[in-house]
């Protein structure tokens, strides 16, 4: 369903990341099955709800937000840990997934989306045509060289 991990977009990411001033952290992803959904869940605490931005193009799904801290005139950081800028995932879907009816909801810090199963996809049951319960007799012609009264399989 999904593709996680690609090593050489990876790289690239990586090898960015410290040659660059501007640098995008990845957001941690969960990703399960639910039914007929693909469910995946994305930590974006204390993010901007109006900076999220979720896109769809061809097999990529690419999650980008943002969180900002609004330091006052006169503020002097002490200890800053926490991550602020930019933040982006990029999630591979396969070909078994709906693209088209892709929802995202965003709720306590979590980005939640939901992606349906394509309908061609789900599991089905096949029908069977049964042609009657009688075995027809088939004939066929002979080529063997052994004498009519050898049973096949038995030494004769």
């Amino acid at each position: 369903m999904l593709m996680r991990f690609e090593p050489f977009r990876e790289l690239d990411r990586i090898t960015e990341e410290l040659l660059s001033e501007r640098r995008v952290r990845q957001v941690p992803v969960d990703a399960y099955r639910r039914g007929n959904e693909l469910k995946v869940n994305l930590d974006l605490p204390s993010a901007d709800p109006g900076s999220i931005e979720l896109t769809v193009e061809r097999d990529v799904l690419t999650v980008r937000a943002t969180r900002t801290w609004q330091l006052d005139e006169g503020d002097e950081i002490q200890v800053a840990e926490r991550a602020h800028g930019q933040f982006s995932r990029q999630l591979f879907l396969g070909e078994s997934l709906d693209r088209d009816s892709i929802s995202a909801l965003y709720h306590d810090g979590v980005l939640t989306i939901t992606i349906p199963v394509a309908e061609q996809a789900k599991p089905h049951k096949v029908e069977i045509t049964h042609v009657g319960s009688v075995a027809e007799a088939v004939a066929a012609a002979s080529v063997s060289t052994q004498s009519p009264s050898m049973e096949v399989g038995r030494p004769g």
